[in-house]
C-alpha cells in the first residue's frame, strides 16, 4: 500500500505509546480518519456512517500499539491499520472509501497474516481481538457496489510491501528512519498542557 510518512506521523507513534497522552491522541485520530474517508463519500452516507467509523478507528488505534509492540516498524503497523480498515470498507460495500482495489484485499491479508492470526483478524472481522467488548454501532451496507465496485481512491499495485511517500514526495519502500529529535507535541491533540500532565 501507498502511504505518506513525516513528522507528525513520528509524533502520533510517540504520544500514542504515553499514558494519558496516547487516549487524547487515539481520540483525536480516530475523529481524523473518520473525516478523511467520509470526505470520499457522498455527504448522505455522513451521519449514518460516522458513529461506526469513529468506534472502528479508535479500536485500530490499539492495533497499531499492538503491532509496534510486536516489532513492527511505524509504517508498517500503520499500514496493518489501513489494511483493516480496507476490510471494513469492503465488507459494507463502501468501495468508494478504499484506499486500495478489491482485489488486492487477499494480497494485503497474506502480507501479515501471522500478525493478523494472532489476533483473530480476517477479511471478514477486520478487527478481530480489537473490536469493543459491545461491538461497533450499526451502519448500513450498499452490498450491490461489491458486482462492479468502484473505488476511486484506490492505488492498485502496491500490494507486495509498504510504500512510503516521504515529505519530499520520495517514495521509499518500508519507510523512513524515526528522527531522533521528534516532539511529541506535533501529534494531533497533544500540547504542551497534556503532556505535562
Amino acid at each position: 500500500m501507498k502511504i505518506r510518512q513525516n513528522v507528525r506521523h513520528w509524533a502520533a507513534k510517540q504520544a500514542l505509546t504515553m499514558p494519558v497522552v496516547g487516549e487524547k491522541v487515539s481520540d483525536r485520530l480516530a475523529g481524523m480518519h473518520t473525516g478523511i474517508f467520509l470526505d470520499r463519500t457522498d455527504e448522505t452516507n455522513h451521519d449514518e456512517r460516522r458513529d461506526r467509523l469513529d468506534a472502528f478507528f479508535e479500536a485500530t488505534m490499539d492495533t497499531y500499539v499492538a503491532a509496534l509492540e510486536d516489532g513492527f516498524p511505524e509504517a508498517k503497523a500503520r499500514e496493518i491499520t489501513h489494511a483493516q480498515a480496507n476490510f471494513e470498507f469492503y465488507n459494507h460495500g463502501w468501495t468508494e472509501m478504499m484506499e486500495f482495489p478489491a482485489d488486492e484485499l487477499e494480497a494485503h491479508y497474506d502480507r501479515y497474516e501471522s500478525f493478523f492470526r494472532r489476533y483473530g483478524i480476517t477479511i471478514d472481522d477486520p478487527l478481530g481481538a480489537f473490536a469493543p467488548a459491545d461491538g461497533l454501532p450499526d451502519a448500513p451496507s450498499t452490498p450491490e457496489k461489491l458486482g462492479d465496485p468502484v473505488h476511486p481512491h484506490a492505488e492498485g499495485g502496491f500490494a507486495d510491501d509498504v510504500y512510503v511517500e516521504t515529505a519530499d514526495g520520495d517514495l521509499v519502500v518500508g519507510g523512513t528512519e524515526e528522527p531522533e529529535d521528534v516532539d511529541v507535541e506535533q501529534a494531533p491533540g497533544v500540547d504542551e498542557e497534556t503532556v505535562e500532565s
